[in-house]
């Protein structure tokens, strides 16, 4: 992979070369600014052979490099040693943003180029406003990745299905009414929408078109009296055309949607920058106002209604029981029966697909032992799938869409013995799952002022984790969406984007851990629920609700470091897991979660 990474950037220079372009940068992203992509969409990876699901590479005639977060900062090294393409570490001291490197690089009368497509509005004026700092051109209308690119697969094009309202909890047509209001309040007579999981929600559809995200290749056009779904027609079937024409929304063709934005008469336009892409935003019309701001339909979304909050915790107990199943089967076979990454997740999966309304993974299961922990979203392949041996850790991150909700669940288990320094550790990591699941603060907090509950009990001990701490989760969409999270500080640009205020109803991850290179990592995720708590002369105080049902690892846990009001809170978490699991379980598998969640 390391030499084809070296002949595709020499062939991506040639193209450069033909066109007179002299950085290029190439982005891990669709038309829409999704965190996962489709397949044809995965040009950086072709490019520079790093398959992790974020990053950007940016190509001169004289280097390459590829800029990614914390998560990936192991794996991407070993991915690229070799390929002529440099890391560049984000956020680590001496190491220049994107936007730094190429106003570096970039000279006088120069020319950057980018596919305009899958370049997000806001990165791509922050692009124009630099090229024309250097008087430099801007040429954002060539793929040249997808012209070197060699039985490129073809767009997506699966089928959708309707999300009925005892699961949606939500009709199409108050949701465009809501949606509408408030783009009366912005003032805003047109809404273009971008996001795949926004149209998704809005429309109660969902789809295939990007591995474990059930969404839908599309673009939507909302105003006071239209709804225009721009989508590949050919995957509607006669039952979703009367769906559709019930709800007033009319259908044209997927790539349609930047002529009909250039002619439409709007006086404004409401946009989000972050998943409209750049050529999108220059194809509305000069004399419209811009109203760049969060999507309305974001907020909305994450803030789940009764029935989704409902059917989500059914979702999350028979999770709990794959999951407790596949940890009893686990720590009962372990070193009995051959095992391995891959076939302990197969396995697990098994367990999933076994449950009632499964509609498929929500993510590719992260099943990593030893070291290969310590790599955050490591996923085994053949070549590295290690054998589970009865000694160390294995931490297990994954979940599953179910027709009630999503989950997402990490557990680290004990296969045998472990170093005091791992059951320090693990202790600190369960200390900070539980202190942030505790919290109780004041309505109008967002996840950056409680981040520090969790990273509190890792800091002590001088460790920290390279990533935020935990993630909003869609409702049988993306496992990862906003504007709800927890981390300690914002990237550049970044001050509204995942940094919104913590509302009732919103579901945010609680992910704390450690990853020692070249040894273990470490991770204990539950989802919390954010609900009221009293309210009185000081403002409404808020609270969460652990609905994640599955039992932390006693046998990693060391007591010594756990006060009084630690114990205690792992011991009223346990019951919770016994008390809703049990009933559910036969005799061996009871009597076994009996004993993995007994007082301490």
């Amino acid at each position: 992979m390391h030499n084809l990474a070296a002949k595709r950037t020499a062939k991506l220079r040639e193209q450069m070369a033909k066109h007179g372009i002299d950085l290029y940068v190439v982005p891990t992203a669709d038309y829409h600014g999704s965190e996962y992509v489709g397949e044809h969409f995965k040009a950086r990876e072709y490019i520079t052979g790093f398959t992790g699901s974020a990053g950007t590479a940016v190509i001169t005639m004289e280097e390459a490099g590829l800029w990614t977060d914390g998560r990936y900062f192991i794996q991407a090294k070993e991915q690229l040693q070799g390929s002529g393409v440099t890391l560049q570490r984000m956020e680590e001291e001496g190491v220049p943003s994107v936007k730094e490197y190429i106003e570096s690089k970039l000279k006088p009368g120069g020319c950057l180029g980018f596919d305009g497509r899958t370049v997000c509005a806001k990165a791509g004026e922050e692009y124009e406003t630099l090229a024309a700092a250097k008087q430099a051109k801007l040429d954002t209308t060539k793929d040249l990745a997808g012209q070197i690119w060699e039985n490129r697969p073809p767009l997506s094009k699966e089928p959708f299905f309707v999300l009925e309202e005892a699961y949606a909890g939500c009709t199409v047509a108050k949701k465009l009414s809501m949606v509408r209001a408030k783009m009366e309040e912005k003032g805003a007579d047109l809404h273009i929408l971008s996001s795949l999981y926004d149209i998704a929600w809005l429309l109660n559809v969902r789809g295939g078109d990007i591995s474990h995200v059930p969404v839908v290749l599309s673009y939507l056009v909302l105003s006071k009296k239209e709804c225009v779904w721009f989508v590949q027609e050919d995957i509607i079937t006669d039952a979703q055309k009367e769906f559709l024409s019930e709800n007033q929304i009319t259908t044209m063709p997927y790539d349609a949607v930047y002529a009909y934005v250039a002619a439409a008469s709007a006086k404004a336009v409401l946009y989000d920058e972050h998943s409209v892409n750049y050529m999108l935003l220059q194809s509305i019309p000069k004399q419209a106002k811009r109203i760049a701001g969060q999507n309305p339909t974001e907020l909305l979304k994450a803030v789940k209604n009764p029935t989704e909050l409902r059917n989500t915790v059914t979702a999350h107990i028979k999770d709990g029981l794959a999951f407790t199943k596949f940890m009893y089967w686990l720590k009962t076979n372990i070193g009995k029966i051959p095992m391995t990454e891959r076939s302990a997740s197969d396995y697990l999966e098994q367990l999933r697909r076994a449950q009632e309304n499964f509609l498929d993974l929500s993510f590719d299961t992260i099943c990593a032992y030893g070291a290969n922990a310590a790599k955050m979203h490591y996923a085994a392949t053949p070549e590295s799938d290690a054998t589970l041996k009865p000694e160390g850790f294995l931490l297990v991150d994954s979940g599953g869409h179910y027709l009630e909700g999503t989950t997402d669940i990490t557990r680290t288990m004990a296969l045998g013995p472990v170093t005091e320094e791992m059951r320090r550790n693990f202790t600190a990591v369960l200390r900070a799952n539980l202190n942030l699941a505790d919290a109780k603060f004041l309505y109008g907090c967002k996840g950056i002022q409680l981040d520090i509950l969790a990273r509190e009990p890792l800091w002590e001990l001088c460790l920290d984790y390279k990533c935020g701490t935990g993630h909003g989760v869609g409702h049988i969409l993306n496992v990862h969406e906003g504007p709800n999270a927890f981390r300690w500080r914002l990237r550049e640009g970044e001050e509204s984007k995942d940094n919104g205020v913590l509302e009732e109803g919103m579901v945010t991850t609680d992910e704390p851990g450690v990853y020692i290179e070249g040894a273990y990592g470490i991770r204990i995720e539950n989802e919390l629920v954010c609900r009221r708590a009293q309210k009185n002369e000081y403002g409404q105080f808020m609270r969460f609700e652990t609905i994640t049902y599955a039992p932390v690892d006693l046998d990693a846990v060391d007591e010594r470091y756990l006060s009084p009001c630690e114990k205690e809170r792992l011991n009223a978490y346990h019951r919770k897991v016994y008390e809703t699991l049990s009933p559910h379980l036969p005799d061996a598998e009871r009597e076994w979660l009996k004993e993995y969640t007994r007082e301490i």
